[in-house]
């Protein structure tokens, strides 16, 4: 095939559904997306579409021909995220991935790197999504839990997410502070939405308390610290949450499995890029001081 713009087209109509649809995506006229799939059609002598009043549908043909354009456009991807990765100038963007909750430590700790190489474009992505290092989506990956898995990928340990347990004065004042596990019982709490929740200290939580107690239930771990600085419950936060609020008090003395390890996530392909060694050795001095904290 001599012509890749048609198999784009067609590819990113499947995808969006429509030619209006596609047309954005790609940022031409629709009557461009409209003539590149008629010149395809014509060119492979079989109808990859059916038209209809909600817009565009792969047959069979069709169906085959995307999944090849997808693998295609994934390749294209993934190249283009390798070469704006390589070169050894501090130039240039650098796409750093964590849990949102190490927002708070990560982002100071990026201003720094970039206040030292200032033509680094900073790109910090967060959530539970994970970025795919393979296809370029990120350079360097920062994941709690068990070691990353996956295929091509160096993996470092980076000590641990250090957590704690804590209580806002308010609550202390409405339901006194539990001076031991026992006490726990009589207490309410603010902890994941999700009963089977994957974080370190669910295991320990499903021991000493129940799921009646877990009276405010959140997704993320910033709607989980605001509910504990208002008061709605006890509950497990970053020890670093105490910067923002120093107020909080910490209930009981920390157990190891409350938190879980961190590990350190590059591509084979970038791994040894200037740019990722450098910030790699930046942060790995920084994260001497998490733990110590």
């Amino acid at each position: 095939m001599d012509n890749w713009d048609e198999i784009r087209t067609a590819f990113q109509v499947a995808r969006m559904g429509t030619v209006s649809g596609a047309a954005e995506v790609l940022g031409v006229h629709h009557a461009t997306v409209i003539r590149h799939i008629d010149a395809l059609e014509a060119r492979l002598g079989v109808k990859l579409f059916q038209r209809h009043a909600r817009g565009y549908t792969p047959t069979e043909a069709g169906e085959d021909l995307m999944r090849v354009a997808k693998a295609t456009d994934d390749q294209f991807g993934q190249l283009e995220g390798r070469i704006k990765g390589q070169g050894r100038g501090m130039e240039g963007e650098l796409v750093v991935t964590s849990l949102e909750t190490m927002a708070e430590v990560m982002v100071p700790l990026l201003a720094e790197f970039q206040e030292a190489y200032p033509d680094i474009i900073v790109r910090y992505l967060t959530g539970t999504r994970l970025f795919r290092l393979e296809y370029g989506e990120a350079h360097v990956a920062l994941r709690a839990g068990p070691a990353p898995e996956e295929l091509d990928n160096v993996v470092q340990p980076l000590g641990v997410l250090p957590v704690g347990l804590f209580a806002s004065p308010t609550y202390i004042a409405r339901h006194g502070a539990p001076q031991t596990a026992e006490d726990l019982a009589e207490h309410r709490f603010v902890g994941p939405d999700e009963e089977r929740s994957k974080v370190p200290f669910t295991s320990w939580m499903n021991a000493h308390v129940t799921r009646d107690q877990v009276r405010f239930r959140t997704m993320d771990w910033y709607a989980n610290e605001a509910a504990v600085v208002a008061g709605a419950g006890i509950g497990f936060l970053p020890i670093w949450a105490r910067k923002a609020h120093p107020e909080l008090v910490e209930i009981l003395p920390r157990e190891a499995d409350w938190s879980g390890p961190l590990w350190l996530v590059t591509h084979v392909d970038l791994h040894r890029t200037h740019k990722v060694q450098t910030f790699l050795t930046f942060l790995k001095e920084r994260a001497a001081a998490w733990q110590a904290a």
